[in-house]
């Protein structure tokens, strides 16, 4: 029975791997949609199986729904993204999550009907859907974990087995199934009192499915694709941010005008309404003032503690700045890690006066909040006496600027010192 069980595992591995990638290489002649209706039908019977369906192996209890099938689709999953890309494998990832939810709510509706019985002795099992329901809202929130995670592990890893697709196949699906395995007991335990064995024998079931599917997928790139086709080498980052629509919101920033990092207004925004706003102050004869802030020893920020904690100061940076400002100030993110403030209705002697009240606050806040001490330094030009246009007004300011940076960093330079 163990030796029937075994081959029948590896047969049904076999007919699944073979069709789908016949659909996944017949595409761009079939359409991808094929393909992504394949993967959906699936989770039913995967659900089903992992719930009643098991079989003793020699490493334990298992089931083909969970071993088989539910592995063979998140890996197919990775398999499209790497043919494919981050915008085309989201699109089976969320259609699964709402189809599958979507199939719930029906089933809540479907339970409150008032049955009649065709068939003698043949009534619906409420109580088998309503956990069967259950099963497949978490076990579809779990896919969802697993098929971005499978995907950001797979580009993180990259540099680690560059070439070798075999090895970043292996090691992605043994991690994401193992993580899975755990979820995914939790719910049967909780569900149907599943007994530890289950747990143990399926991780073990699925570690080896890994490695089948591994050997198939070895085996396709040598005897009937390019190997070169399949290397990818894109940021993990990036990734993500496209699988989880992040990069919507960033679009939606762009075109608000917004820069993404910090929620400030970008360099584009600033050359659009930078000019407009001292222009239209001039004509009115009010004061306007520039300052343009550059935080010091940035460079090191990142080399000491990585971009990552670099782009955490730019972000407490610039909300500190967007907490000080006035209903008339206007801040932008400059580039890197320089910002600008175009501030009307602010003479140059009150300008002197904010840009040191900023200058003292950021390094008390640096001190306080972020992980080392963080300073800034400050060139202040007004109009029109430094300059009665945009350009004119912000080439003054940065030369003070870089005036304050030779000076030491950590101060204010303006009309008050002489350049």
């Amino acid at each position: 029975m163990v030796v029937t069980n075994t081959f029948l595992l590896i047969a049904q591995a076999a007919v699944y791997f073979t069709v789908m990638m016949s659909l996944l290489q017949a595409r761009h002649s079939i359409g991808i949609g094929v393909f992504m209706c394949a993967l959906g039908v699936m989770h039913f019977l995967e659900t089903y199986l992992a719930s009643v369906f098991y079989i003793e192996l020699p490493f334990g209890i298992i089931s083909p729904g969970s071993t088989i099938l539910f592995s063979g689709k998140l890996l197919m999953i990775l398999l499209l993204y790497i043919r494919e890309d981050a915008l085309v494998v989201r699109q089976p990832i969320y259609g699964l999550l709402i189809g599958n939810f979507l199939i719930v709510a029906l089933v809540m509706i479907l339970r409150s009907h008032d049955t009649v019985s065709v068939i003698p002795d043949r009534v619906p099992d409420i109580r088998f859907v309503d956990e069967m329901g259950w099963l497949m809202v978490w076990g579809t929130i779990l896919l969802f974990i697993d098929a971005i995670a499978i995907i950001v592990l797979y580009e993180r890893i990259g540099d680690a087995f560059g070439r070798h697709l075999g090895w970043r196949f292996l090691v992605c699906g043994a991690v994401v199934l193992t993580f899975d395995q755990a979820g995914f007991y939790l719910a049967l335990r909780y569900v149907s009192g599943a007994p530890l064995s289950v747990f143990f024998g399926g991780w073990a079931a699925k570690m080896v499915a890994t490695l089948l599917y591994t050997g198939f997928f070895v085996a396709y790139l040598r005897f009937f694709d390019e190997k070169a086709k399949w290397l990818t080498h894109r940021s993990f980052r990036d990734v993500f941010h496209v699988l989880t629509y992040r990069e919507r919101y960033y679009d939606l920033l762009e075109t608000s005008g917004r820069d993404h990092l910090t929620g400030v207004h970008h360099r584009r925004s600033y050359d659009l309404n930078g000019p407009k706003i001292l222009q239209e102050s001039l004509a009115a004869g009010r004061s306007i003032t520039m300052l343009v802030i550059d935080i010091d020893h940035f460079k090191l920020v990142n080399d000491r503690l990585g971009h990552q904690a670099g782009d955490e100061v730019l972000k407490a940076i610039a909300g500190l700045l967007n907490e000080n400002l006035r209903a008339e100030d206007h801040l932008y993110r400059f580039g890197g890690e320089e910002f600008v403030l175009l501030c009307d209705r602010l003479a140059p002697e009150a300008a002197m006066g904010m840009a040191e009240r900023i200058r003292k606050l950021i390094e008390k806040f640096g001190i306080i909040y972020l992980p080392e001490k963080v300073t800034v330094s400050v060139g202040v030009a007004s109009a029109p006496e430094d300059g009665d246009n945009l350009e004119a007004l912000f080439q003054t300011a940065d030369q003070r600027l870089y005036r304050a940076k030779h000076m030491g960093r950590n101060r204010v330079c303006g009309p008050a010192v002489q350049d």
